[in-house]
């Protein structure tokens, strides 16, 4: 199974990080109907096609996903879109 995983360091602290990754899931969520729920600091998300998470520690945010075989040609431009909104909400 293909996987993307970035990690970016960010200055926010922990719970204005966690915010973040809030606010971001619930945009994605109506956007791509992703379902997702915090397991201590990882945000575990689900979709058809994808299973994955987002770590969130005190300096930096890890994404890492699994895509499925229908994802695979998709996967350059999904990396993209991550870096985007990691670069966005992070930088």
């Amino acid at each position: 199974m293909p996987s993307i995983d970035i990690q970016r360091k960010h200055g926010l602290g922990l719970k204005k990080a966690r915010a973040v990754v809030d606010d971001v899931a619930y945009a994605m969520a109506e956007k791509f109907e992703i379902e997702s729920s915090w397991d201590g600091n990882t945000l575990v998300f689900v979709r058809s096609g994808v299973r994955g998470g987002i770590v969130i520690a005190a300096d930096s945010v890890r994404v890492h996903a699994d895509l499925g075989f229908m994802l695979l040609m998709m996967k350059p431009m999904i990396e993209d879109e991550i870096r985007r909104r990691l670069d966005e909400h992070f930088a």
